[in-house]
């Protein structure tokens, strides 16, 4: 009678790794959510920097499934080929967006041309090339943003 305990108790224990290893395989991929330079805000920059946000994108990495939150006023967001983003030409965007508040969710690998549609604004700076990784980094992967926050975390 012991031995048919241990021998459950076993099958109960290794149907409970079973299950616990097939839930994390379920775990959603983690994203992230982008504020456009920081805070949302897509303008002209006042810095007259054309690299602006450039600048910004070099400084993040951007994973498939994150998202850019772009806000504006009397403006437009819009993803474009990269002759067209060269040229700030808004003449045959991918996307467009004028909506005040736009949410852009990146969907592939590869490069992001965004330029404002507005007529002179992508000459004066507001455009942006962002370039998104192929995957996501894992829940208990490295931090994307704040690498030595996570180990600090982790002591």
């Amino acid at each position: 009678m012991a031995a048919t305990t241990t021998v459950s108790m076993a099958a109960g224990e290794l149907l409970l790794l079973l299950l616990s290893l097939l839930s994390l395989s379920t775990l959603p991929a983690h994203s992230t959510e982008f504020a456009v330079a920081g805070d949302g805000n897509w303008t002209i920059p006042s810095s007259k920097d054309s690299e602006f946000y450039n600048k910004w994108a070099a400084a993040n990495r951007f994973q498939v499934g994150d998202t850019i939150h772009f806000k504006y006023k009397k403006d437009s967001v819009m993803v474009v080929s990269e002759k067209d983003y060269n040229k700030c030409s808004s003449i045959h965007p991918i996307f467009f967006s004028n909506t005040g508040k736009t949410e852009f969710a990146l969907e592939k690998p590869g490069l992001f041309y965004f330029i404002s549609g507005v007529d002179g604004h992508c000459e004066r700076g507001e455009k942006m090339i962002i370039k998104v990784m192929a995957g996501p980094v894992s829940p208990g992967g490295p931090c994307r943003r704040f690498p030595a926050a996570r180990r600090i975390l982790r002591r």
